[in-house]
């Protein structure tokens, strides 16, 4: 019997990146890693910031978007079911992007936001969790969200600089705020899952990435006998 495996946006990105073993352990037999402590300033950061720019122009994400307004904040997307050639294998996309441009042309663009220095490097790395989310929303389960076509990828990347006073009893940050456009590439998106399912169907978990703190902790464990 073929599987069908569900893939996170967010470990194709993270997870992938760190370690293929843990990885494969997480989708193939659903052991996670233990979840570690998540300061909540960041999520209340992540909600602020969608907050504001829910229903503003798009503009107001970058002057060099098309006009449009943010619509659309988390929102859960799953895709329908991707069989890719030369596998028996199949997987699916389920997850929650942050924020959906509708342009006034009809197209969609999808946003994440990064509390975070812009840095170039950051196209790449999260290139893949942004294409996951655009396939979900083209390429949706039934009863799913659909919204296509979608023609733009980007992160707006939110910089902490300085500090203001705005109250008596009220202090602001004021950051720098950079967007960072990711080139679609379908093609590219495609052939990078079909190195996630050549690894996924492997008869046993793949050596560990040696730096894998997670990993280095299970394998000492074992040398103990526990």
């Amino acid at each position: 019997m073929s599987s069908s495996w569900k893939l996170s946006p967010s470990d194709l990105t993270f997870l992938w990146d760190e370690c293929p073993r843990c990885f494969y352990l997480k989708v193939v037999h659903g052991i996670n890693r233990p979840w570690g402590a998540f300061p909540k300033i960041f999520n209340r950061i992540d909600k602020l910031m969608k907050a504001h720019f829910e229903g503003k122009p798009a503009s107001q994400i970058s002057p060099m978007l098309p006009e449009g307004i943010v619509r659309f904040g988390e929102k859960w997307v799953t895709s329908e079911p991707i069989q890719l050639p030369g596998h028996t294998a199949t997987c699916f996309i389920k997850g929650k992007f942050d924020v959906v441009l509708e342009f006034h042309d009809h197209s969609y663009g999808v946003v994440d936001f990064k509390t975070s220095e812009a840095k170039p490097e950051h196209i790449r790395f999260y290139s893949r969790q942004l294409h996951a989310y655009a396939y979900a929303l083209e390429n949706p389960a039934s009863g799913k969200l659909s919204l296509q076509p979608i023609n733009r990828l980007g992160l707006l990347c939110v910089e902490p600089v300085e500090m203001d006073q705005v109250g008596k009893d009220q202090l602001a940050y004021v950051g720098n705020a950079t967007w960072l456009e990711c080139p679609k590439d379908n093609q590219g998106f495609m052939k990078f899952l079909d190195q996630v399912i050549t690894l996924l169907e492997l008869p046993s978990p793949p050596e560990p990435n040696p730096k894998c703190g997670w990993c280095q902790y299970r394998e000492a464990a074992r040398d103990h006998g526990l």
